[in-house]
């Protein structure tokens, strides 16, 4: 599958090691004096060790790669220690990557890990303490603003955690009183938006309702967020500027194979160039091997809805 995972330049490395205590899920090792991906499997591409590395030697790439596999890095892990468990929840959570997160708290019951102040260097071996919610399993994980690792413009947000306080609009309580003040709220869930810089498997796309926008759409239409993005995630982008449009085709055909995206809108332009993003829509479905519906939108120069049909 197609997905982001660390490149390392051999010639910029100098095998220091500073990356190597940062990839707190074990995919990086120093090997005859340079820093190596020992597995797909384990590398996130999240890129918690980008910062680490004085010589700029590590970046984030898009290649065929294996897929992530948590249950596998929290066997390796594991055995490292209280604090590597906590850094690596720390990690997932400070991403967003909450079914990745909620699927190394159920190892951690499952295994009995003790993750409490005090515990040996090898929890398997402690007494056990079986955490009953995510909520206790993360009390000894530092608060996000804490946090030391960012990975730029293509860092995986999820906004649904905290959207009242972003879009106090969104509340139910607010929604029910149908009382709304001030500007128009944004209904965007998530970051990033650009096709090209989003997880495919994101927890925003697990499940979801997802529109596929051209770039041009939300700026023609004055109530786009409203109208079209409410309680969606998205995604945006230009089927006639941009490059490597395979690409686009892989990743919708992840969202809808693997993450389980249950609907595809796909609002364009009335413009000609734009028909492409639909032919994209239409080429995933068939690729991934299962059919989700798909609503096609036709938003003219002007801001207005000319057609909206089901393809």
């Amino acid at each position: 599958m197609l997905r982001k995972i660390i490149q390392i330049d051999e010639e910029l490395c100098n095998g220091c090691g500073l990356c190597i205590p940062n990839c707190h899920e074990g995919a990086l090792q120093i090997i005859d004096g340079k820093a190596r991906l020992i597995s797909d499997l384990f590398c996130d591409g999240l890129g918690a060790c980008l910062g680490h590395c004085p010589e700029g030697a590590i970046e984030i790439i898009e290649r065929e790669a294996e897929a992530y596999n948590e249950t596998l890095v929290m066997e390796t892990i594991s055995k490292q220690g209280r604090n590597t468990i906590l850094a690596h929840l720390e990690h997932l959570r400070d991403h967003n990557e909450h079914e990745f997160l909620k699927e190394a708290v159920a190892y951690i019951k499952k295994n009995n890990i003790d993750l409490s102040p005090g515990a040996g260097t090898n929890p398997i071996e402690s007494s056990p303490v079986i955490f009953q919610n995510m909520k206790e399993a993360l009390h000894h994980v530092k608060p996000e603003h804490e946090s030391s690792c960012g990975c730029g413009s293509s860092k995986t947000i999820d906004f649904r955690i905290d959207m009242d306080k972003i879009n106090p609009a969104s509340s139910p309580a607010v929604a029910a009183a149908g009382v709304v003040s001030g500007p128009a709220p944004s209904e965007l869930r998530q970051w990033p938006v650009q096709l090209h810089l989003v997880n495919p498997m994101a927890s925003y796309f697990q499940g979801a309702d997802v529109v596929l926008a051209a770039d041009c759409v939300a700026f023609a239409m004055g109530d786009f967020h409203n109208q079209l993005l409410k309680n969606k995630s998205l995604a945006i982008a230009c089927p006639k500027l941009d490059t490597n449009k395979d690409v686009y085709i892989d990743k919708l055909s992840t969202m809808i194979s693997d993450a389980k995206i249950n609907t595809l809108t796909v609002p364009i332009m009335e413009v000609p160039c734009c028909g492409g993003l639909i032919q994209m829509a239409k080429t995933a479905v068939q690729q991934s091997g299962r059919n989700i519906p798909i609503k096609k939108i036709v938003v003219g120069i002007k801001g207005d809805i000319l057609n909206e049909e089901w393809v």
